[in-house]
């Protein structure tokens, strides 16, 4: 008797999602949802509680969405050092039948956002627009200047996020491939077809045999069928997904091409057929997908890819010059 009451107390001990009340069929269906009754177990209302891990677990999973919206329980458990059961003892506490259930809340939540991305977006922008007109802001900052001071501060944050994501290992890799590879090709469409343009013309003036995949307007298979392996594509789009540009980083790995993505998250499409992938933000209050971040890291990446190339870069910029010089481009 007295071995059966240890063992039930050191199991008590080690379950420190603790317990609660048969909850199932009355979980949320929203992410928005999980997040308020985070707040109202933290508030002791919600009538369930939870342990000390099991609530900086859920805490972590509301903090990336679509990684938890397209990963195995597997690799999240990993991800966040705990077991798998955890994750599924945590669902089944929360009222849900399993991690299945769970997990289904943030890939409808996903799906829900990016069919409606850009009106949402364009709502808070003007829901914000009163508030702005009629609240001064930083000791009297008008209300135009305050929008662009906001912007700039959101982007401030996306680059300090994928800054501290950034992983070593792929910017060398990335950048040796870029300096390398005997023709590049960068891919990008709709407002990413801006960024292509810009890291298509940065690889153009430090290297040769730079273009856009598309850029006669030929197609992409017309594209692909110029390369060989071991020829780099670039591909990037951010939610919501240009399915195309999916579609030919898929089709160029298949083709024995390496493909570099640049991109939002790992629920991103263009991540599985990518050697390297970087992920960056793009949150904040422009009504589309901000920029800022991209373009400095690309200017990085570039940056990057110039001193791997070392003398060679200096070369190509040097005939540039000449170039530019001999036609008379530039003025004053």
């Amino acid at each position: 008797m007295d071995t059966d009451k240890r063992k039930t107390r050191r199991t008590a001990l080690n379950d420190d999602e603790a317990s609660a009340p048969d909850m199932t069929g009355t979980a949320p269906r929203s992410v928005d949802g999980l997040r308020e009754l985070v707040v109202r177990i933290g508030r002791d209302e919600a009538g369930l509680s939870l342990g000390g891990k099991a609530h900086t677990v859920l805490a972590r999973l509301l903090e990336r969405p679509e990684e938890v919206a397209v990963r195995t329980i597997t690799d999240l458990a990993t991800a966040l050092d705990v077991n798998a059961s955890t994750l599924t003892r945590l669902s089944t506490k929360l009222g849900y039948t399993g991690f299945a259930d769970f997990q289904s809340v943030f890939r409808d939540s996903l799906a829900q956002r990016h069919r409606h991305f850009y009106t949402h977006q364009a709502e808070r922008l003007v829901a914000g627009k009163k508030a702005r007109t009629q609240t001064p802001v930083n000791g009297g900052t008008s209300p135009e200047v305050e929008v662009v001071a906001q912007l700039a501060r959101e982007s401030i944050g996306n680059v300090e996020t994928f800054l501290a994501r950034l992983s070593p290992d792929d910017l060398r890799g990335a950048a040796a491939l870029l300096a390398g590879a005997p023709r590049v090709r960068v891919h990008g469409l709709r407002q990413f077809s801006a960024l292509a343009s810009f890291l298509c013309y940065g690889l153009g003036m430090i290297r040769t045999d730079v273009a856009l995949l598309d850029a006669q307007g030929l197609g992409v298979a017309e594209g692909l069928a110029q390369l060989q392996p071991g020829d780099v594509v670039v591909v990037s789009s951010v939610a919501p997904y240009t399915r195309s540009v999916a579609e030919a980083a898929v089709a160029a790995a298949e083709a024995g091409m390496t493909v570099i993505a640049i991109t939002d998250t790992l629920a991103s499409p263009l991540v599985p057929p990518a050697r390297h992938a970087f992920l960056i933000p793009h949150d904040s209050s422009f009504f589309s997908n901000s920029m800022g971040a991209y373009l400095i890291f690309c200017e990085g990446l570039l940056n990057l890819v110039a001193t791997h190339l070392g003398k060679r870069s200096l070369q190509a910029l040097s005939r540039r010059e000449r170039l530019i010089t001999a036609l008379g481009i530039e003025t004053g």
